[in-house]
């Protein structure tokens, strides 16, 4: 089955070999050309194609549309931008400036009638008609990360983010405008993946706004047989042929607990407390000097890394607990100072001494020689990827020892499976040397929202004790005001009780012994119990068609039905889907997404091994970008 991810670089593919299919030929001796695009353009295609595949796909240059550009007028242009109106203004001057031999324009997302016409309008102007070889709608307007995640938008995602659409002042044609940004990219993954799919979603919030748009989208795309999108060729590749996909839109304020969790694994660990944005880390290396020197401290190293798909450790490691990724690294450093042992035995070994012994010995040492030095690139590559993790999980070691994150994490963990905790919260709060105070912030609002009754009192001597703790009080109001709503809708607790929780296991083993890279004394070693969070259990009814008490009363669209069905006549499929796509509106996490792939294995070790489920939102937050978005201001009204 092909991914989300593959069908996109496909599809990028095809339109940088000038909008026709890829072939021996074209791959062999490509066509010199520029790449113009925006900064939407950009962040699609970052995680997607390194500068060395677009070098092999012809493109000796890739510069920003709205960056000085001299003019080449012997190489062709593709264009790959928004159909915004400053972008259209900006390419017609380009046919006003003559800067390209010829113009292959790829819009984004479909462009307007209107703008093509002022496209066309210029380029009969300034007589460059034959030179504009192509206009395409590409519906390319998503950034897949991997090959089960995807999201909206990077650039701008302020405008379309959980605060934009929760703030009290908000207007009507802001939320319509919101949607529509939404819907637009939720029609470009199904365009992509070539599936017309069955909607569902809860009623009365913004997820249901979602789908109703989409499933209007589709249906006037489905409308019109000789223009459709969704034609038979487009559904061949990769689709499951008997059954189509199920999307599921979910709306952000179903749990709020989730997104503020200190976590455990790799990859939401990085994305937590680093500067982890579309696949490319970047954090100040602390070299070992710096603790021992005395008066100025010299400037850290920044260093940055991808971690996509091509990184073999990252994919095997990502979603593992830290501590296992600790012990990963140093296994994998292990291994490859005895390949480099075995390099320098192997040279010492040409210098045999004895003319009889070094002729009988030559040859074959000669031979292990030759293999191991033509293995020598994979060993410094392997050398690279060794050094860029140990360096990342020396940093995020750091972070978790200065904040007391391993604290938190197993605090939390006992709060959303409702085990008992070891010691009362208020001494977390007080207590300066753990943990920052939006931690601390953090580690209450889950608390309060998954919690016992509170009384007024109590809450009240909980928010002095964070304000003493230095915290912004902020996000409480309109947390106390969502709690209220919640129990007014008669919301079952999402996480359950009990079948989670923590439970230690001592240090770790091979990383303290003497001279390793990472000393984790003093950081708790956990064995994680797997728990599904409340995305992963509605998905669940939802995809086995379980019969669920939340989900039976959610919306069903089917865009290929003549009419919208009401709840009383929604089909019964029997069948449990084998794909599904989950949405979030206003914003997503690594957490989920990664609990959604432990789900997924647990359904192949039970014999599910042909389902997927690809996870999908708005935007992808940490907490702390996360809670700065939900200040007393917003209203739930």
């Amino acid at each position: 089955m092909a991914s989300l991810r593959d069908k996109q670089i496909a599809s990028l593919k095809r339109m940088l070999n000038l909008n026709a299919p890829l072939s021996k030929s074209s791959l062999n001796e490509p066509t010199w050309k520029a790449l113009v695009y925006d900064r939407f353009g950009q962040d699609i295609i970052s995680p997607l194609l390194s500068v060395r595949e677009l070098r092999d796909m012809g493109v000796t240059l890739h510069l920003l549309l709205h960056s000085d550009r001299g003019t080449l007028s012997d190489v062709p242009a593709v264009y790959f931008v928004m159909p915004s109106e400053e972008n259209v203004s900006r390419i017609c001057q380009d046919f006003q400036n003559q800067l390209y031999e010829s113009y292959y324009i790829n819009f984004i997302s479909a462009v307007s009638r209107q703008r093509l016409e002022d496209l066309a309008s210029t380029a009969l102007q300034f007589n460059v008609v034959s030179q504009v070889s192509k206009v395409f709608d590409q519906y390319l307007n998503f950034i897949s990360l991997e090959d089960k995640i995807f999201t909206v938008r990077h650039q701008n995602r302020n405008a379309i983010s959980y605060y934009a659409m929760n703030k009290a002042d908000v207007k009507d044609i802001e939320i319509e405008a919101i949607m529509d940004t939404i819907v637009d990219s939720l029609f470009s993954v199904f365009v992509t993946f070539g599936a017309v799919p069955i909607i569902r979603s809860p009623r009365g919030n913004a997820a249901e706004m979602v789908a109703e748009k989409l499933d209007k989208k589709l249906r006037e795309n489905l409308r019109d047989a000789r223009n459709s999108l969704f034609t038979t060729d487009s559904m061949q590749s990769g689709q499951l042929s008997f059954q189509r996909p199920l999307l599921v839109v979910l709306d952000r304020n179903m749990d709020l607990a989730t997104p503020l969790h200190h976590t455990w694994t790799y990859q939401a660990l990085a994305h937590d407390v680093l500067d982890f944005q579309l696949n490319r880390v970047v954090f100040e290396e602390k070299s070992p000097q710096d603790s021992q020197q005395s008066g100025a401290r010299p400037k850290p190293k920044v260093k940055s890394y991808d971690l996509g798909p091509s990184d073999k450790f990252w994919m095997n490691q990502k979603g593992n607990p830290f501590p296992e990724v600790a012990e990963a690294v140093q296994s994998e450093l292990e291994s490859y100072r005895a390949s480099e042992e075995e390099v320098k035995r192997l040279k010492s070994a040409m210098g045999l001494e004895g003319e009889e012994e070094a002729a009988s010995g030559m040859s074959d040492t000669t031979a292990k020689l030759t293999s191991a030095m033509s293995s020598l690139p994979e060993l410094l590559e392997k050398k690279r990827l060794i050094d860029s993790h140990t360096n990342l999980a020396t940093s995020l070691l750091d972070k978790i020892k200065a904040r007391k994150l391993d604290v938190y994490f197993e605090v939390e963990e006992r709060l959303m499976t409702k085990m008992s905790l070891d010691k009362p919260l208020m001494d977390i709060i007080s207590d300066v040397d753990a943990g920052t105070p939006e931690d601390k912030m953090r580690m209450f609002i889950i608390f309060y929202i998954l919690g016992q009754q509170v009384t007024d009192p109590e809450f009240d001597q909980y928010s002095l004790a964070l304000e003493a703790a230095g915290c912004d009080l902020s996000p409480l109001t309109y947390i106390k005001r969502w709690r209220a709503y919640s129990k007014m809708s008669v919301m079952p607790n999402p996480y359950g009780g009990g079948g989670g929780g923590t439970k230690r296991i001592g240090m770790f083993s091979k990383l303290m012994s003497t001279g390793s890279q990472f000393v984790m004394e003093g950081v708790k070693n956990f064995v994680v119990k797997k728990h599904n969070l409340p995305i992963t259990r509605i998905v669940d009814a939802l995809m086995e068609m379980k019969s669920d008490q939340e989900t039976d009363e959610y919306r069903y669209f089917d865009p290929k039905m003549l009419r919208v069905l009401d709840s009383s006549s929604i089909p019964r499929n029997k069948n449990p889907y084998q794909e599904v796509v989950v949405f979030v509106v206003g914003g997503g996490n690594y957490i989920e997404y990664q609990n959604l792939m432990d789900y997924l294995k647990t359904k192949a070790t039970a014999g599910g091994n042909n389902k997927m489920i690809c996870y999908g939102c708005s935007e992808i937050f940490n907490a702390d970008q996360f809670l700065s978005q939900v200040p007393a201001k917003l209203d739930l009204e």
